[in-house]
């Protein structure tokens, strides 16, 4: 009787826990989905979009100079660990007056890493407020046309984050101006939807093999 205790028990558990694992990828490997059709950065900047990337998503507006902090932030914590990724990258909204600052910008950043996949999409403040206004979240920009938050924003043009986050509830964007919440909070969200992409990609495969 104990020998057929083990051997049920040898059988049962790796399926038990398999599907464990498997039921886990489905329903709780997911970043949630919060806004349908974000507009895509190109209709403002042809140079830049964000169809087909997961995109990191900021607003520096006219005031690139005060938000350098914000910038070295998000390159130390979040662009250093994953901008190796494919199709991962950063997109910055600013106006157009803000190129030479932009500039500067780039030339600090690139002392500290790699930053090819560092963009800066130029516009107007109305065509920044238009796309800001399609993520549609609880977050407003500054007279600046700029906010301390960025958006995670997937291949299909959908704002991915939070809707049970144990501060706010619904969590639209990330601060930079906290470290604490890029490590503890902004990482692991990437971590998510950077797996879920890797798992599509291998079932694809899977099926493609078949």
């Amino acid at each position: 009787m104990k020998k057929k205790i083990v051997l049920a028990v040898l059988f049962i558990l790796p399926v038990v826990v398999y599907l464990f694992f498997a039921s886990g990828v489905n329903n709780f490997g997911r970043l949630p989905i919060l806004t349908e059709n974000v507009v895509d950065v190109a209709q403002m900047d042809f140079n830049v979009q964000l169809k087909d990337k997961i995109t990191i998503l900021g607003f520096l507006g006219n005031d690139v100079a005060s938000k350098q902090g914000n910038a070295f932030n998000l390159n130390q914590k979040i662009y250093k660990r994953f901008g190796e990724f494919n199709d991962f990258q950063m997109v910055m909204l600013v106006t157009e007056d803000q190129m030479g600052k932009v500039e500067d910008l780039k030339s600090e950043l690139g002392k500290l890493s790699n930053i090819d996949k560092w963009h800066f999409a130029f516009g107007n403040p109305d065509e920044i407020e238009t796309i800001f206004e399609s993520l549609e979240t609880n977050i407003d920009l500054d007279d600046s046309y700029s906010t301390p938050n960025v958006f995670i924003v997937d291949k299909d043009l959908k704002l991915r984050g939070r809707t049970d986050d144990e501060d706010e509830g619904t969590k639209y964007g990330f601060d930079t101006s906290s470290v604490a919440e890029l490590n503890n909070k902004m990482v692991d969200d990437i971590k998510i939807i950077l797996a879920e992409y890797r798992l599509a990609l291998k079932k694809n495969n899977a099926d493609r093999s078949k």
